[in-house]
């Protein structure tokens, strides 16, 4: 039986509900952290705080709070620090990825320029590292340095595989655990890090984030090529057009498809490439690969927390995690 089933009689109140206080208090928190004297910088903090979000990363941390019966500010903290240092990635990557708007705002580089836009992603993270000095515990340290480690690998492997075509699946993985994964994972765990959960508890948060973070990017990967434009709100075929290969493209190439390695080493540049791609996915079973995919890592998510037991935030954080199963219809 999933994980899900067995609360069928329940009343589950949803994970904006459990959360929603915090969320208030979270976001008064945050415009504190970024507050700066300079005003370009502060300018650039109230975009990021106006932009607010989904929020995903602090609901995570909130809710394995509850998990783990970890002190209240311990999840404040892990939110904090994550949702920081997640903000700072993105400063940096809409400067290296060329972007025109993050948000449906204009990209700060663009606003700012890029001496302003780098610099206050490195004042996004000294203050990671101020929340780091007050947390006062050396693992949630080492854990955010890993995590941050991660991102960069993560993204300069992205870009090693495009520059020197080592597509494979393998690659791909280590990418997303690199982009996305691992700061849900952190995000889900640190609150078990810092309340001093047992190993199995911290451990079984881990294999949640991982699994949920590859679900949820394989999800957008695959959006972003077989999407609507207009449900997306930007144009489908944005990962080709950058020479990024993902899932179902992946499994196309690995198959032998050699049409689909070339649209790719073009970036997507002839017209009715990206339509065609998205066609070959279709024809070759390659969006089903990613389907089941998706579907696997949302079935690990799930089993992961079953060492918990029923309660709200248990409940909340798989219904989380099966949104995603919602977005394959």
């Amino acid at each position: 039986m999933p994980a899900s089933q067995g609360s069928a009689s329940m009343t589950i109140p949803s994970a904006q509900d459990l959360v929603a206080d915090r969320l208030v208090t979270f976001e008064r928190e945050l415009a504190r952290v970024v507050d700066s004297d300079v005003s370009f910088i502060e300018a650039i903090g109230e975009d990021l705080v106006r932009a607010g979000g989904k929020r995903l990363r602090p609901t995570l941390a909130f809710l394995a709070a509850d998990l783990v019966q970890a002190a209240p500010e311990m999840g404040m903290r892990v939110a904090l620090a994550v949702e920081l240092l997640h903000s700072a990635s993105l400063l940096h990557d809409d400067l290296i990825d060329d972007a025109d708007t993050r948000r449906g705002a204009e990209a700060a580089f663009r606003r700012y320029g890029n001496v302003v836009s780098v610099m206050s992603g490195d004042f996004l993270l000294a203050r990671v590292l101020g929340l780091l000095a007050e947390s006062g515990d050396p693992r949630f340290t080492s854990r955010m340095s890993t995590t941050a480690a991660r991102i960069c690998e993560g993204e300069v492997l992205q870009f090693q595989m495009a520059t020197l075509e080592t597509w494979s699946l393998e690659e791909y993985r280590n990418v997303i655990d690199g982009k996305t994964a691992i700061l849900l994972a952190t995000a889900a765990m640190g609150p078990a890090l810092l309340g001093n959960a047992p190993d199995e508890e911290r451990e079984a948060l881990e294999t949640f984030g991982m699994a949920y973070g590859r679900a949820f990017q394989m999800q957008d990967d695959r959006l972003d090529l077989l999407g609507d434009a207009e449900t997306l709100g930007k144009p489908v075929g944005g990962d080709l057009r950058e020479g990024k290969a993902t899932h179902a493209v992946l499994v196309l190439i690995e198959r032998g498809v050699e049409e689909a390695a070339n649209i790719v080493r073009r970036h997507a540049r002839r017209d009715g490439d990206v339509e065609r791609m998205r066609t070959l996915v279709q024809e070759h079973g390659a969006d089903d690969a990613t389907r089941a995919a998706i579907r696997e890592e949302i079935v690990r998510a799930t089993t992961a927390l079953t060492v918990f037991p029923e309660q709200p935030a248990r409940e909340a954080l798989i219904t989380i995690a099966e949104r995603e199963l919602a977005r394959l219809e």
